[in-house]
């Protein structure tokens, strides 16, 4: 895979998305790269790539979120570090944006940086086992709210359909048919199926870039 120097993770609560951001964020430092990892999230308190934060930080991977997560108090605020994200150019940036259009307004205040530069790829995480994008018209529906919220197009799609430690490779082959018809109807290409570790060396080639990760351990 080839990273640009900001990635976004952004779908619909529960897809995985923070799961694959905190791999993905990994997965850069592990080649040297110098790589932060910014927690956007402002909606759901409970998921969090900041419950990683102890295992990112001993890897080199510098994390960015509120003051406010992982505590009993919550609320909309995001620290004046996260601009770093999107002006220090010498690093590769990773953001876990919020789940659909009311998380994604966080990203609003960061995407004319974003844009400016244009070395972004901002990656819809499709996940049919959610009871809300078990089609494609529905997923394509919560990309278009996600977009017009940010209002930053989406650049490509990531697979990952899953039902978190019962997965299965039929789980993740069950959704293929979906998927195909979100790549049409949205235009837009499939960067790479995720899948758990122990999964991903039995995935079919004919499915693509398969992307190996460790499910996330919070502190929950």
């Amino acid at each position: 895979m080839e990273a640009k120097r900001v990635t976004l993770f952004a779908g619909h609560y529960g897809s995985g998305k923070t799961n694959i951001a905190v791999n993905y964020a990994l997965w850069l430092a592990r080649q040297g790269k110098r790589t932060a990892l910014g927690d956007l999230d402002i909606v759901n308190p409970y998921y969090r790539a900041k419950d990683s934060q102890r295992e990112l930080e001993a890897a080199g991977v510098r994390v960015v979120a509120s003051a406010y997560a992982n505590t009993n108090v919550d609320v909309p605020a995001l620290p004046q570090e996260m601009y770093a994200l999107t002006e220090n150019l010498d690093t590769y940036a990773v953001m876990d944006i919020g789940g659909d259009d009311r998380g994604a307004l966080a990203l609003g205040r960061y995407m004319p940086a974003i844009a400016a530069e244009n070395d972004y790829d901002m990656l819809f995480v499709f996940n049919r086992s959610r009871p809300l994008t078990r089609d494609a018209q529905s997923a394509l529906g919560i990309m278009r709210e996600i977009e017009d919220a940010c209002g930053l197009p989406f650049t490509g799609i990531v697979h990952n359909t899953n039902l978190g430690r019962e997965t299965t490779p039929g789980t993740v082959l069950s959704a293929l048919p979906a998927l195909e018809e979100l790549t049409r109807l949205s235009g837009l290409p499939l960067r790479f199926t995720a899948a758990r570790s122990d999964i991903a060396p039995l995935l079919p080639s004919y499915i693509g870039e398969v992307f190996p990760m460790e499910l996330q351990k919070t502190i929950w």
